[in-house]
């Protein structure tokens, strides 16, 4: 029966669950700017890797090394595009 129950799955909720309660505190609590961002990009970032492990299952193929090359990939780009965003539309270079 211990085979049967889903222990990795209920415990990444729970983690889940955790991570969006320390994201509440930051908005609950009055933070300085700069504490509550790093505390909310920090939960978000877990929070990205948790459900991309542990629900999507990104690391159970054999093919896992394509899975995370296109997952830094992406990562890669979408940081690309939002520092250049900034870059050319509000630092003004």
């Amino acid at each position: 029966m211990r085979e049967l129950f889903p222990l990795k799955q209920v415990m990444g909720f729970v983690f889940s669950l955790m991570l969006t309660a320390v994201a509440l505190v930051v908005y609950f609590f009055d933070m300085s700017f700069s504490t509550g961002m790093t505390i909310l990009l920090l939960t978000a970032f877990l929070q990205a890797g948790l459900q991309l492990v542990v629900f999507m299952h990104a690391g159970e193929t054999e093919d896992k090394g394509a899975i995370y090359t296109n997952i830094y990939y992406g990562l890669a780009i979408a940081l690309v595009t939002i520092f250049g965003t900034l870059l050319a539309l509000v630092w003004d270079m």
